[in-house]
């Protein structure tokens, strides 16, 4: 038999995976992991459940997670963010694709019909807070530099000593409320277009819609949003014949300069903030068709930038406050011990700013949310907690009531259907039945993988991504 001294393994983490390798529940240890499809960063729960079949009081099934391999169970993490974790954040873009194609085809509850309803895609952007280095067509950029796309230089001031960091800051920690202001105009506008009053046409026509926000360059947000007219009753129902993309279009380019917020402040005055003058509105065509613009492209494009983070334009992809204190001071372990917060001094009140391995106008950024949190009247902006975002606090993905689906029904089905898997895997009943019940408790442990199971999960992600490119390439 042939022994390998571990001491003479010079990677801790090639140590651990050959320690997990050697243990005689190994195999259960690869199916967790094999099961979380690549997760970087998987929740690790400590707990048990029993399942008892409520007639005869008879224990159908018992789990613990005491005999797991590492005494946990591993879960994945859902993170949206493909900086964070590219397996959940690719789940995350194909029900958000899903989500956005049955608002535009048809599919989830949602009629086919629908494709008939006057829709565009509308793309809403920043307005200038100084130039900056850019790529304009047939001409070099104000610089006297013909850039190259990846340029690090682009997005960035020109003159960053004259540059509006606090109106860029408060111009994204509002951008969420301007977009809520922007749909209250465009109902009023589409009234105005078809000579109704406003409780009129909330009698003939809704507008529906689903946003995902973008980072430009400038580390600035826009949202690109597909804004759909329905009949009264949402998706099932087609709007008046007068209601057209036509109205729909002109309506979204008036609505958009009406949406304004003022800011007023002591240190830096009184701001109004707004959407810029590049506005585009596009008819989106039926499936089948020739033209660029179609019901599926659309779909993947939202979907592709609803799991890119802040980080695309160089920031960072985590908040800088510690998660339990988020600007609140120290918190507790579980056992008691005071953890201090890394970001605060324990009551509350901002340490200096600390290093960060960002370009120098991320960090201006960054800094300015630092310096504007301490302002009372931006107390409510939460500027601290947001500041790895560059100071926007909204949801990269929304939509209205009735546009479609929503996440939480795609993923409630999709755990349905593993649930029945494993209980069908176990032996168990059929999980309608009503003679059958789950006790549970869980608790939290930690999250992460020890370094030898990080290896593994590297190789599943990598093995998985080969087999969607042989697949894409059209193999079998």
């Amino acid at each position: 038999m042939v022994t390998l001294d571990l001491r003479h393994v010079a990677s801790p983490a090639v140590r651990d995976l050959l320690h997990l390798t050697n243990h005689p529940d190994f195999d259960r240890a690869q199916q967790q992991i094999e099961r979380l499809g690549g997760c970087t960063e998987p929740i690790r729960l400590t707990g048990h459940t029993t399942t008892v079949d409520t007639t005869t009081g008879e224990v159908l099934r018992s789990y613990t997670t005491s005999d797991e391999p590492t005494g946990s169970l591993l879960t994945a993490c859902g993170n949206r963010r493909a900086s964070r974790c590219p397996a959940c954040s690719r789940l995350y873009a194909a029900d958000t694709y899903h989500l956005i194609r049955a608002g535009l085809s048809g599919g989830k509850n949602v009629p086919d019909t629908v494709r008939t309803h006057p829709r565009v895609f509308a793309t809403l952007t920043a307005p200038s807070f100084g130039p900056v280095h850019n790529r304009p067509d047939a001409r070099p950029c104000r610089c006297g530099t013909r850039h190259e796309p990846a340029d690090p230089l682009l997005g960035t001031p020109l003159n960053p000593a004259t540059y509006d960091y606090a109106g860029a800051v408060l111009f994204n920690a509002h951008a969420g409320a301007l977009w809520a202001r922007f749909t209250t105009y465009l109902r009023r506008e589409l009234a105005t277009r078809l000579g109704l009053t406003q409780k009129a046409a909330h009698a003939v026509l809704r507008v529906s819609f689903a946003k995902v926000a973008e980072y430009q360059k400038r580390g600035l947000v826009h949202f690109h949003a597909v804004i759909r007219l329905d009949g009264p009753n949402g998706s099932t129902q087609p709007p008046p014949s007068y209601a057209t993309v036509g109205v729909l279009s002109d309506a979204i380019r008036a609505a958009a300069p009406r949406a304004r917020s003022t800011v007023e402040s002591g240190a830096v005055g009184e701001r109004q903030l707004g959407w810029g003058p590049q506005l585009d509105v596009r008819e989106i065509a039926a499936f089948g068709t020739d033209a660029e613009l179609t019901d599926q492209a659309v779909a993947a494009y939202v979907a592709k930038y609803a799991t890119k983070s802040a980080d695309a334009s160089g920031t960072l992809d985590r908040a800088l406050f510690c998660r339990p204190c988020q600007g609140r001071g120290a918190t507790l372990l579980p056992h008691g011990t005071p953890l201090p917060c890394t970001t605060c001094d324990g009551t509350g009140q901002a340490r200096p700013l600390p290093r960060l391995a960002v370009a120098r106008h991320v960090r201006q950024m960054i800094r300015t949310c630092w310096d504007l949190g301490r302002l009372p009247e931006f107390a409510h902006l939460k500027l601290w907690k947001w500041a790895h975002m560059l100071g926007f606090r909204g949801h990269f993905s929304t939509k209205s009531r009735s546009y479609s689906t929503t996440l939480g029904a795609l993923r409630a089905a999709r755990r349905a259907w593993r649930t029945e898997q494993a209980r069908a895997h176990a032996g168990l009943p059929d999980s309608h039945a009503d003679t059958t019940l789950v006790v549970g408790h869980w608790d939290y442990l930690d999250s992460g993988y020890s370094p030898g199971a990080a290896l593994l999960a590297a190789h599943v992600w990598h093995r998985r991504e080969l087999e969607r490119q042989f697949t894409a390439e059209g193999g079998c």
